[in-house]
């Protein structure tokens, strides 16, 4: 098993408790002009880590989002299979896709935002349509395009500036 240095517990703390408090607060949906009204960047968290700190801290931080989520249960999110496996990817997931890119942080960002996104918004509707939650043609009716896009987009753009933020200070 892997042993997180102490740093790496603290940023995992830290960025946890953003995602909780994005939930509880209602901070973390973002208004948008689409049939959905709102894209969540709950996600977000988790991608920071992984691309920071690594896979073991974005698994981390995007577990603590899917236990929020879980507890905060509505609909098909009252499964833990839905509401928590797709969000421990997260992270992992962005780790991956920045690590090809590290040299060229800001645009190394901007893609793990995307895979980030995507492995949160993918996950959870395949999951839902596989257990019965929703219809697939839901999915084919335009959730991923009406609801997936704009939170790849909110999520590029905060992940960018994150990044490049956090690139001034010595690691």
């Amino acid at each position: 098993m892997m042993r997180l240095a102490t740093r790496q517990v603290v940023i995992a703390g830290l960025l946890g408790a953003i995602a909780i408090i994005l939930g509880a607060t209602g901070l973390g949906f973002v208004p948008v002009p689409t049939p959905a009204g709102r894209a969540t960047i709950m996600h977000v968290p988790a991608i920071i880590a992984g691309i920071l700190e690594g896979p073991a801290v974005g698994f981390l931080v995007g577990l603590i989002f899917g236990l929020f989520s879980f507890m905060q249960a509505n609909a098909f999110f009252a499964d833990p299979m839905v509401a928590i496996v797709p969000r421990m990817l997260i992270g992992v997931a962005a780790y991956l896709a920045y690590r090809p890119f590290a040299d060229r942080p800001l645009f190394g960002a901007g893609v793990a935002a995307v895979a980030g996104t995507l492995t949160n918004t993918i996950g959870v509707l395949s999951l839902a349509v596989l257990k019965g939650y929703i219809p697939s043609w839901v999915i084919a009716g335009g959730i991923v395009v009406s609801h997936g896009l704009p939170e790849v987009i909110v999520a590029v753009i905060i992940v960018v500036l994150v990044v490049k933020a956090t690139s001034k200070f010595e690691r």
